[in-house]
């Protein structure tokens, strides 16, 4: 497995498969994840959320290295999957049926 993350956050890199590009990869994957999978996720990186924000702070949004986007994309992933962890203990949006979500505008990078 190659390394995704700045050597900093190595203690993330299991979960490099969360350092998706696209909002529609992210939320594909929070569906496709058990509730288990999102809070151990969730609990590894909420706690140094502060501090990947700090690092990637650090350097200009268009000229970021690829682990420090890999972090950033983390960090999107993380809050992706923080209402299923925190409110709705489930990975859809409750009562939603089989309702879709489409982003249409994105985070640049």
């Amino acid at each position: 497995m190659s390394v995704k993350l700045p050597p900093e956050f190595a203690d993330l890199e299991r979960f490099s498969d969360w350092c998706l590009a696209t909002e529609r990869e992210r939320y594909a994957k929070r569906l496709s994840s058990t509730m288990a999978e999102m809070q151990e996720f969730y609990d590894a990186i909420t706690p140094r959320a502060e501090e990947a924000i700090a690092y990637c702070d650090k350097f200009s949004l268009d000229d970021l290295p690829e682990d420090v986007l890999n972090l950033m994309r983390l960090l999107y992933s993380m809050i992706t999957v923080s209402f299923p962890v925190e409110c709705w203990k489930q990975p859809r949006v409750p009562d939603t049926g089989a309702t879709a979500l489409d982003c249409l505008s994105e985070p640049v990078p």
